[in-house]
């Protein structure tokens, strides 16, 4: 092995190494958020032999501290925390994975005055994980700080094949570019950002493009991936940034896809496509998560690609008083045991049965997990994991520590993509992008969902989408963020405790906050941080029809997959009892809507309700001068019945043909849609056609009398928009 120094600006001086820092992969016998303060004598690792020209290599230091051997396969992640401009820092390709912190007071020990010491956390990401040039390059750099700029790509011959000048986000705020063919040697990555202080607004990546491709990473025995990092602020801000990327589009476009993996494999809005070098993404793994899984899904999906530590709780649903508990706690180095098979049964082959013989029940053989670093993957993501989280997971009590998330506080900077919601009822959302308040609309934030079907759709935070409660019964719902993952030495993986991340300097932001709002300052709370100036009360009444009509518009979608599963000889779908029916399996759970239904008519309810939501908080809104807040109220009522005629959609009827209604036909049948989730009855019927209308005309078939019968004992739980509670367990 051989280490290699990065070249200084004339005058930089090092701190001496007081063993905070570490290598990814390197013997950790102590918690690496813990050490903020890491040592710059941290040195980089290239494999003896790898052909990179203009690199100066040393013998071994004995003072590494912390540091080991980088193994073959690593990728390239960079992290420069107040980074100085004079400052180059070249980490090649090789096949090595880092994650490197230094600060300017480290770098300007003898100058406390540095004029970096305000500068941006900065985080850069080259993919593939080994360059080469059948490959595209793609570029990441992510901060903390909003800093126009532009990235640029600069080729071997000294000349820019790519630039951008878009700034992504945030927080975290991104710049991404990308050459498709890039040429074989050295090229470099520049940020160069306006308004830094001087001498910091330059970070300069070199990046080593192969003729041939290099070695990718192998399986490794322990472990389901090999762990090559840690997860920090830096790998956060870039799980952020490809968050948002992966669901980014304008935001009057509407998104939707059949499945998560239609995304995955899009190479337009993954930049971790094919980055391991094994064609992982060509390979047809599908991923078809549900709302409780998607999180784990998106969070998996990068720490496969990025090496770093994944696990997952088995929770109870919560019930009987209780909200949901996570008495277990799994991880890739510690799987979850298969299902002990049934216990044996006994035939009886006389009166007493004393000499029955034990017959051997069918037996559950679930396939092992396949060699290979791949089809291990994707069986761990689609059978593993997808079979030991739900809902429960998301909704357990904010100040418990054994659990996958802890709750934040409602602050711009802490809802960031990848923050996921989860709502009292059972429903997660995933943060994807923010968008500022302007001087022409108000601020949004979007979140993306997974239905039972697979569906994956985009829509705005509203009261419509994201419910809100307290009840301790129901556990803490609202904005939550994945616990970090740490490892260290022979205690393997752990979590650390919300007290752990309320002092960690990467971290920082657990809070009860949210658990001690009621439900109108929870929202009134989040339309400040969302907007913080005050709102055009009509411009801010027409951002809720718009999401309302978004809500519909999805909805159309979960019942055409109904309508279509039934034309295709699906069987009918059996019926659970009670509050069952908002959580089950199979054929229900695919295709009825009853959770989605609820929140639908609750939303019905914020639209009706706005004007006098205006009302009772005028102080929220720019009120027009020379009018009172009653004229302001009968304005919005006015504009709102215009609105609710004038947006329309279409679905599709039972015999093919489209049939199209308003928004205000969906508010007038809210007392027929309180029964219109059953999978078995005709589309018409889901969307409150009238009996014996044209509409209902070409209704072929109708649930069974038994599950109509149970669908009336049920409809005061969505008459009085209320979720029943769930039995113990």
């Amino acid at each position: 092995m051989r280490w290699w120094w990065p070249e200084l600006p004339s005058g930089a001086t090092l701190p001496a190494s007081k063993g905070h820092g570490r290598f990814a992969g390197a013997s950790e016998s102590r918690p690496f958020f813990s050490r903020m303060k890491l040592s710059f004598r941290a040195w980089l690792v290239i494999r003896e032999g790898s052909a990179h020209a203009g690199v100066r290599r040393t013998t071994t230091r004995p003072d590494l501290g912390c540091g080991k051997a980088a193994k073959k396969g690593r990728g390239e992640l960079f992290l420069a925390r107040q980074f100085a401009a004079a400052v180059t820092a070249l980490f090649l390709a090789a096949g090595a994975f880092f994650v490197f912190l230094f600060t300017v007071s480290d770098l300007h020990a003898k100058d406390p005055g540095s004029s970096c010491a305000g500068a941006a956390e900065v985080a850069v990401l080259s993919s593939p994980i080994a360059p080469w040039r059948g490959a595209p390059l793609r570029v990441v750099f992510a901060a903390e700080e909003s800093l126009e700029g532009e990235l640029s790509l600069i080729a071997p011959d000294g000349k820019a094949a790519a630039k951008s000048r878009e700034l992504h986000g945030g927080p975290p705020y991104f710049w991404f570019a990308e050459v498709a063919s890039p040429a074989v040697g050295m090229w470099q990555a520049r940020l160069v950002r306006e308004g830094a202080p001087a001498g910091c607004d330059t970070v300069t990546r070199k990046i080593a493009v192969s003729r041939i491709q290099a070695g990718p990473p192998r399986a490794t025995p322990g472990s389901v991936w090999p762990v090559r990092d840690a997860w920090n602020r830096g790998t956060e801000n870039l799980y952020s940034a490809w968050v948002e990327k992966l669901f980014d589009a304008p935001l009057d476009e509407e998104l939707s896809w059949p499945a998560l993996h239609e995304v995955l494999r899009d190479k337009s809005r993954n930049f971790l496509f094919n980055h391991l070098g094994l064609r992982e993404d060509e390979k047809g793994i599908i991923y078809r998560p549900d709302c409780a899984d998607l999180p784990y899904f998106l969070r998996a999906y990068f720490a496969f690609k990025m090496g770093l530590p994944f696990g997952y709780s088995k929770c109870t649903r919560g019930g009987g008083g209780e909200p949901p508990k996570c008495p277990q706690w799994w991880n890739i180095q510690n799987e979850e045991p298969p299902p002990a098979p049934p216990e044996q049964n006994t035939a009886s082959a006389g009166m007493f049965g004393i000499f029955d013989e034990p017959i051997a029940p069918p037996a559950v053989r679930l396939p092992p997990r396949p060699q290979g670093l791949v089809p291990g993957f994707g069986y761990y993501l689609g059978r593993t994991v997808a079979d030991g989280v739900q809902s429960g997971n998301g909704r357990t009590a904010a100040n418990d520590n054994n659990t996958d998330y802890y709750p934040v506080a409602l602050k711009e900077e802490t809802l960031r993509p990848g923050t996921i919601y989860a709502d009292p009822y059972g429903h997660v959302l995933v943060l994807a992008r923010r968008v500022p308040q302007s001087n022409d609309a108000a601020g949004v934030l979007l979140a993306v969902d997974a239905q039972p079907d697979g569906t994956v759709a985009r829509k705005r935070f509203w009261r419509g989408n994201f419910l809100f409660a307290q009840d301790p019964t129901l556990g803490s719902p609202g904005f939550k963020r994945f616990r970090p993952i740490v490892r260290e030495g022979s205690r393997g993986l752990w979590r650390l405790t919300n007290g752990e991340i309320g002092k960690n300097p990467q971290y920082g932001d657990f809070s009860l906050e949210q658990s001690q709002l009621g439900v109108e300052d929870f929202y009134d709370r989040m339309d400040d941080v969302m907007s913080p100036r005050p709102l055009d009360p009509l411009r801010a009444m027409k951002e809720a029809i718009t999401s309302f009509e978004e809500q519909v518009k999805t909805r159309v979608i979960s019942v055409e997959n109904g309508r279509k599963f039934q034309d295709g000889g699906g069987r009918e779908a059996d019926m659970p009892d009670g509050a069952a029916i908002f959580e089950t399996s199979g054929a229900w759970e695919d295709f009825a809507t009853p959770s989605r239904d609820l929140r639908l008519l609750i939303a019905m309810d914020v639209v009706r309700g706005f004007s006098d939501r205006v009302a009772r908080r005028p102080e929220r809104y720019a009120m027009p001068k020379g009018k009172s807040v009653a004229d302001v109220k009968a304005e919005l009522e006015s504009v709102l019945a215009s609105e609710l005629a004038a947006r329309k959609f279409s679905y599709t009827r039972s015999d093919g043909s489209q049939w199209t209604l308003a928004l205000k036909d969906v508010l007038d049948r809210a007392s027929d849609l309180e029964m219109a989730y059953n999978p078995n009855d005709c589309v018409e019927l889901r969307w409150g056609a009238p009996d014996k209308s044209e509409e209902a005309s070409t209704c072929k078939r109708q649930a069974p009398s038994a599950q109509r019968a149970k669908m009336a004992e049920y409809r005061a739980w969505f008459h009085e928009r209320r979720r029943p509670p769930r039995a113990a367990g």
